[in-house]
């Protein structure tokens, strides 16, 4: 008796399952719609910027930026900022003016003088003993849509160590 109320459970499953089945094939098919990329976006010029030199204080710094921002759209010859980078997290020893060149990337190809003015913020990381290095990646600028990647790691001399948060704030220059 068990035995046979096991094979009429079983059957019933299986009815069930190919019902669900071919009702399932019935349904028509969503297919996902693939997402933009919207990682980097156009590349719209560079940002060349001189970083004035200083101290670490242990957990941050804080220095003056000079940049020239150069675009390869054609459009405008150049657009100089000035402004501060600021690093928060282990920062410590002391570097000399250091430079530093980062390819600007927008959501679209169009650029306007003085658009790269804004808050950035990202992460940094540097060691140097003598000549050193660092690489910096920021996002911000106007409603946070523009990516600031170094092209070039960063070349200083001193004896620094950082591995921080980052934020950099640029301001059109007339």
């Amino acid at each position: 008796m068990k035995k046979s109320f096991a094979v009429k459970v079983s059957a019933a499953s299986l009815v069930l399952a190919g019902a669900m089945a071919a009702n399932a094939a019935d349904l028509p098919t969503v297919q996902p719609q693939p997402e933009p990329d919207t990682s980097n976006g156009v590349k719209i010029g560079y940002l060349d910027c001189n970083i004035a030199g200083g101290v670490g204080y242990v957990l941050g710094s804080a220095k003056e930026v000079d940049c020239v921002f150069r675009s390869t759209m054609g459009a405008e010859a150049s657009d100089h900022y000035a402004g501060a980078i600021r690093k928060m997290g282990v920062d410590v020893g002391f570097t000399t003016q250091s430079r530093l060149i980062w390819a600007v990337f927008a959501p679209t190809a169009g650029y306007h003088r003085g658009s790269l003015g804004g808050l950035y913020q990202g992460a940094t990381a540097e060691a140097t003993v003598g000549a050193g290095i660092g690489a910096n990646i920021l996002v911000g600028g106007t409603s946070g849509s523009i990516h600031l990647q170094t092209v070039s790691v960063t070349g200083q001399i001193g004896l620094n160590l950082a591995a921080t948060g980052t934020s950099m704030t640029l301001t059109a220059v007339n």
